[in-house]
């Protein structure tokens, strides 16, 4: 699960899980910067909604980014979770979503970082297949050369 890679980008999906899981996930990766890709950064569970996310991060030397312009909107979400027709359309639909050049320039960027150190995007799906950030970690590791 973990990686022994210096820089790149993996993801992480917070379902099921707690901020300390998350936290000891990232410290176990050796992040430098997680990337929350959340429209909105809120959660039902305690600690992962943006504030106390951010705060658990910088307690460990992790640097915290809220990228709202990589989040998926409402509307597109329910086909993530659905047949394999509608996921393929969701998946589609986020692509041409995050074609903006607000959303090009945020890759840009996780890509730069990705260069630098190690940085998560996070979500919250459990199965990486079926959120947003798949999307968002293909684009980016089209920026990477020889990087994973």
């Amino acid at each position: 699960m973990f990686s022994d890679q210096d820089t790149g980008i993996v993801g992480i999906g917070y379902e099921g899980r707690d901020l300390e899981s998350v936290v000891k996930d990232a410290l176990a990766y050796d992040l430098t910067t997680l990337i929350d890709v959340r429209l909105n950064p809120i959660s039902r569970k305690p600690g992962l909604s943006k504030r106390r996310l951010a705060a658990a991060m910088a307690e460990n030397g992790i640097e915290y980014v809220h990228m709202p312009q990589l989040g998926n909107p409402r509307w597109n979400r329910a086909g993530f979770a659905g047949s394999a027709a509608e996921l393929t359309e969701a998946r589609d639909n986020y692509a041409a979503h995050v074609a903006s050049s607000e959303a090009e320039a945020a890759m840009d960027e996780i890509a730069v970082w990705a260069q630098k150190g190690l940085v998560a995007v996070l979500c919250f799906e459990a199965d990486e297949r079926r959120c947003h950030r798949s999307v968002v970690l293909d684009q980016v590791r089209r920026r990477l050369p020889g990087i994973l």
